[in-house]
């Protein structure tokens, strides 16, 4: 449209508009298409022209033209595909045109000499047109396979003599392949039409394939004597595979070889894949199930023993990167059911008495009880004979006892004449049920047909031992009673695995020492008989290949036992806490002593240790100062508001065993004092070792033997020391002094020979609760060195021992300066003394490592840890028939 107006003009022009349908196929040898073409071509046009240099005149304009041309080109084509390599097809087309022209034209004059026309124009347009086709097209392939290889291989060998005993060999290879292959296709194409024209169409395809391979091979040797060769290979293969591999064999001595091989391959189109992982299947009830993780992808892997020498790197290596090669070896180990079948565990009598319907034992490897007489399934029980390292079947890997179980285990232990129990489970973790207590606790009690009797009990910090005396009842009479010790390990958490192996190493050796040579299998249980259970059997059976051996193989043995009861070592936290108790074995050994030895023991740490012209005694403690300190385990007490409250810097206690305090109301930090839960001989947290108080911490101090129920407290150092504080007075000359809501009242005391006690009254808050506290100084301790000799903390310590029974074993505050060195040497003696009197045996050296773990510096000096061992010597000099005191 266009517009005049004063000069002014406006347009407008319309488009072509096209509508397409294409492609409709419901069948897959049946091939239909329609298309539709709509063309839309639309102008439109009007004139209006006022002119105004005619004055007396108007002419009015009116032209409107519209052109409409509608033209569908509907194709619908049909096309049938055979079986063979014809094709036949329909076409049909169809167009439609349309135009319309329209012109209007219109004059008017006011003067009647003017003239008025008007004139009118139309015009349509039709067209129409069809037309078909037919036509054939014979598709022909006709592959013409034409292939030729060729390959050149050449090969050099160079032996190169360096010396006498050194040889070099040298060989090279280089591989050439080139492959030729040809492929002809052929295609005939007929096309008829309505019309007179003829269309013919002939294609020829041709394909060619080349493949070429090159490959390169390098292989290196030296030999140096017969006892060491190193072999190192390179192979290059194109375009696909590049392999290097190395190996090297090192031997030393008959007995002790290091073979290493280290290997890689890189594949473009290598894929790593989950390992399969099945299980027997599960009880129509419902039962509890053990977690089995998922285990990443980890190709399979060849893991060599480890010579004992190379232990601690090895474990250091391991341990890196948060344990990441401990899980990859761990994860490169055979799981699941794959060694055997469960067919007795799965049948339906037998299924309610698996504790974990996930955890079952093969059929070959079971252990097989008397068949009761009318019950088929009576000779069943979820338990698994596992071999040690040179005595098969020397333990039987059992799962925790059901309340329906426990007439089954004994009858276990009874009929596999089992002299020793070892237990790894609480009855009890989080709330959970882990095993049923299937012993009394005092007196008898029968169990099917065996009867039970508690001999005695000997509770330790982190062990309990039960004897136990147990008969047959049969029906021709009752059996001969037998002996039976259970080894129950109690400080094993509810996660993970002990903070230290140092216990397990003691319970091991003790069970070693309890159970007889001539015993049946010892019968090991934890909740499900595979974790810890296969924790333990392997721990004692590497240590005792380590002393056959010279050398540790913990994967392959893992994957020996797993043959006899899957998913034995079930974690790989379990795996790794492995390699710590092997390693703190062969680092640090049986360090362990018979009262009787210790006198040779001490003269033999007195000489010198050739060739180190150092003391033994120097040389054992330096494996102490070694050990680490775990400063990023000390968090709390380096926070700046705390930092105030430690007289040493040096000295923090670990965050994982501080004394931790209520927290007043709006005051933050508070619940923090520089003081460390130490465990007892029999008592866990049976110690707490603390600084001497600040003035600005006594308060702390009071608060803590409050809250904690402390009715002991041991002193070991001055108040001033070489003219320097070593402790704030925090108790009464006379009467009574307070300190925040706490105060202290002197009730008497009484002095010893090298020692005081005090009697204080610990009175607190508004409703003036009291409380006793025995508070005992140690006055014959020096400025400079140690006590020379070793009565007076004999008699200290047995004084404190006797205070305790009588209040009932509540933590004992131990203190010094720093709380370190003379706090540890207290109690260090104080454990040591005790199981000397219990046991008749003492390990110094343990000792102190396990309170050094607990908080650092503990025993400081060298002369401290000698110290130890004269008080012990002193100890069985004064009671020198072992009767008197045990």
């Amino acid at each position: 449209m266009v517009i005049y107006w004063q000069g002014i003009s406006t347009s407008f022009c319309g488009q072509c508009f096209y509508l397409d349908f294409l492609s409709l196929s419901p069948y897959p040898s049946l091939f239909r298409s329609l298309c539709l073409s709509l063309p839309i071509p639309l102008c439109f046009g009007l004139s209006l022209s006022p002119y105004p240099s005619l004055f007396r005149s108007l002419s009015l304009s009116l032209s409107l033209s519209v052109s409409v041309s509608l033209s569908p080109y509907p194709s619908l084509s049909l096309c049938l595909s055979l079986p063979i390599p014809l094709c036949f097809g329909l076409s049909l087309s169809l167009s439609l045109s349309l135009s319309l022209f329209l012109s209007l034209s219109l004059s008017l004059s006011p003067y009647p000499s003017h003239s008025l026309s008007f004139s009118v124009s139309l015009s349509v347009s039709l067209s129409l047109s069809l037309s078909l086709s037919l036509s054939f097209c014979l598709c022909l392939s006709l592959p013409i396979p034409l292939s030729l290889s060729l390959s050149v291989s050449l090969c050099l060998s160079l032996p190169i003599p360096l010396s006498r005993s050194l040889f070099l060999s040298l060989s090279l290879c280089l591989s050439f392949s080139l492959s030729l292959s040809l492929s002809l296709s052929l295609s005939f194409c007929l096309c008829l039409s309505l019309s007179p024209s003829l269309s013919l169409s002939l294609s020829l395809s041709l394909s060619l394939s080349l493949s070429l391979s090159l490959s390169l091979s390098l292989s290196l040797c030296l030999s140096l004597s017969p006892s060491v060769s190193v072999s190192v290979s390179v192979s290059l293969s194109l375009p696909l595979f590049l392999s290097v591999s190395v190996s090297v064999s090192l031997s030393l001595s008959p007995s002790l070889s290091l073979p290493l091989s280290l290997s890689h391959t890189h594949h473009p189109l290598e894929q790593h894949t989950e390992p399969v992982f099945s299980l027997p299947p599960p009880s129509s009830t419902e039962q509890q199930t053990v977690v089995l993780l998922a285990r990443s992808p980890s190709a399979s892997k060849t893991y060599f023993p480890i010579p004992v020498d190379c232990l601690e790197d090895e474990t250091r290596i391991r341990s890196a990167d948060d344990g990441k090669l401990f899980r990859e070896e761990f994860n490169s180990l055979p799981s699941g059911y794959t060694q055997g079948t469960c067919q007795e565990a799965n049948k339906e009598d037998n299924r309610e008495k698996n504790r974990y319907p996930n955890i079952l034992p093969y059929d070959h490897s079971r252990v097989v009880l008397t068949q009761l007489e009318g019950n088929l399934c009576s000779d069943y029980i979820n338990a698994s004979y596992i071999h040690g390292y040179t005595d098969n079947n020397k333990f039987i890997a059992a799962q925790g006892p059901k309340q329906d179980t426990v007439a089954d285990f004994w009858r276990m232990i009874w009929e596999q004449k089992t002299a020793t129990i070892v237990m790894l489970t609480n009855l009890k973790e989080r709330k959970e049920d882990k095993c049923y207590q299937y012993w009394p606790d005092q007196g008898c009690w029968t169990y099917g047909n065996v009867r039970v009797a508690v001999e005695d009990c000997t509770v330790l910090v982190d062990y309990t031992i039960r004897r136990f005396c147990i008969q047959y009842q049969a029906s021709d009479g009752t059996k001969p009673s037998r002996l039976v010790t259970q080894l129950h390990f109690t400080s094993w958490p509810d996660f993970g695995v002990p903070f230290s192996p140092i216990g397990m190493l003691k319970f091991l050796k003790k069970v070693k020492t309890v159970n007889s040579s001539f015993a049946g299998p010892i019968v090991v249980h934890c909740s499900a008989g595979v974790g810890r259970t296969g924790t333990f059997i392997v721990i004692d059976g590497v240590i005792d290949m380590m002393h056959q051996e010279q050398k540790i193989d913990v994967f392959g043995f893992v994957s020996k036992i797993r043959d006899q009861r899957s998913q034995l070592v079930q974690t790989d936290i379990q795996y790794s806490f492995i390699y710590q108790a092997l390693l703190e074995y062969y680092l640090y050994g049986d360090t362990e002593l018979d009262v009787s030895s210790l006198e040779g023991h001490l003269h033999k740490l007195h000489n010198t240790h050739t060739p180190f012209d150092r003391v033994g005694l120097e040389e054992e403690f330096k494996k102490l100062t070694n050990m680490r300190i775990m400063k990023e385990n000390m968090r709390m007490g380096n926070l700046p508001a705390n930092m105030k409250k430690n007289r040493v810097l040096q000295i923090i206690p670990y965050d994982f065993n501080r004394v931790i305090m209520s927290m007043r109301r709006g005051q933050e930090f508070t619940d923090y004092i520089n003081a460390s839960f130490i465990d007892g001989y029999r008592q866990k947290d049976y110690f707490i070792a603390t600084q001497g108080p600040l003035s600005h911490t006594v308060e702390d101090y009071w608060r803590m033997a409050w809250e904690w129920k402390c009715h002991s407290v041991v002193m070991l150092t001055e108040l001033q020391e070489r003219e320097q504080d070593k402790c704030f007075q925090y108790w009464p000359t006379e009467d009574s002094v307070t300190y925040g809501d706490y105060t202290v009242e002197m009730k008497g005391s009484t002095v010893c020979d090298s020692f005081s006690v005090r009697d204080l009254v610990l009175t607190y808050g508004p409703d003036k609760q009291t409380r006793l506290v025995r508070h005992f100084h140690f006055h014959g301790w020096p400025e400079i060195g140690i006590p020379a000799e070793g009565k007076g903390m004999i008699d200290i310590i047995a004084s404190v021992q006797r205070q305790q029974q009588q209040s009932g074993n509540h933590p004992i505050i131990v203190h010094c300066s720093a709380g370190a060195g003379r706090t540890g040497t207290f109690i260090a003696l104080s454990n040591i003394l005790e199981r000397v009197k219990a046991e008749g045996l003492l390990d110094v050296f343990q000792t102190v490592k396990s309170l050094r773990m607990q908080r650092p510096h503990m025993v400081q000096t060298v002369e401290q840890y000698d110290f130890c061992y004269r008080v012990v010597q002193d100890f069985v000099d004064i009671f020198s028939d072992y009767a008197n005191f045990k």
